[in-house]
């Protein structure tokens, strides 16, 4: 619906921040099969990697932290899926995320993509392997000026305080491969269901999707780990 009038043939729009990438492209995949209309954002030098779905799509090229870009794009949305990506040094996420809370229609949904490093209320617990991984890959990627976790961390602090209808979805370490199912998730990394710490990217992009529809998430930050992981078999065999 847009401005309580039913659109042709009853398909809602929802317009993919960062749909060039890797998790973008699955995310415009499963849309269209669903029957979506889809408008995506990407910088303009990535615009052809969008290109097998030429003719079923908008595509809308500029910086995701364009504010003009995004509310160009996300107007008349029901649903905005953004990949928030930490590129550079000058805000890029923080950025991103603020056009997208400031510019999206007031009841549309919004799904954010970032990994498992974000914590809402400091109740997960990491490894020391987590924790050290981060703090050297963060450290080194900032020194070279080519990603910015801390500005990823600002940009969901943003999401949190926002009273719009967010949900953060928090990624584990991610694979290529085909669909294993809807991941299975928990509020606070280090449940045991979350320890194989693996998931295919074509099901992050599907549990993003299923994000849209599920009030119950919203206001959630799920982790998520694939359902076919051993951690997820385990934590289904118990329940059985």
């Amino acid at each position: 619906m847009e401005g309580g009038v039913e659109r042709p043939g009853g398909r809602e729009r929802v317009c993919v921040v960062g749909a060039s990438g890797k998790l973008g492209r699955h995310l415009v995949r499963h849309l269209l099969d669903q029957g979506y209309e889809v408008v995506g954002v990407c910088r303009e030098r990535s615009v052809h990697k969008l290109a097998d779905f030429e003719g079923r799509m908008t595509v809308i090229g500029g910086a995701t932290n364009d504010r003009a870009v995004i509310e160009r794009a996300v107007r008349g949305c029901d649903a905005v899926l953004t990949v928030l990506v930490p590129w550079g040094t000058d805000h890029y996420a923080s950025g991103t995320a603020q056009a997208v809370l400031d510019h999206a229609p007031p009841d549309a949904r919004l799904i954010f993509s970032c990994g498992w490093h974000i914590s809402r209320d400091g109740k997960d617990v990491y490894s020391w392997r987590f924790k050290l991984a981060e703090a050297v890959v963060g450290r080194l990627a900032k020194l070279a000026r080519v990603i910015d976790v801390g500005d990823q961390v600002e940009a969901c602090r943003r999401i949190f305080a926002s009273d719009t209808r967010w949900t953060v979805v928090r990624g584990s370490d991610l694979e290529e491969g085909p669909s294993q199912g809807l991941p299975v998730w928990s509020r606070h990394v280090g449940d045991p269901i979350l320890a194989s710490n693996r998931t295919r990217r074509v099901d992050y992009a599907l549990f993003m999707i299923e994000a849209i529809e599920d009030d119950a998430l919203v206001h959630e930050a799920p982790a998520i780990v694939g359902r076919l992981t051993p951690s997820a078999l385990a934590h289904a065999s118990g329940r059985a």
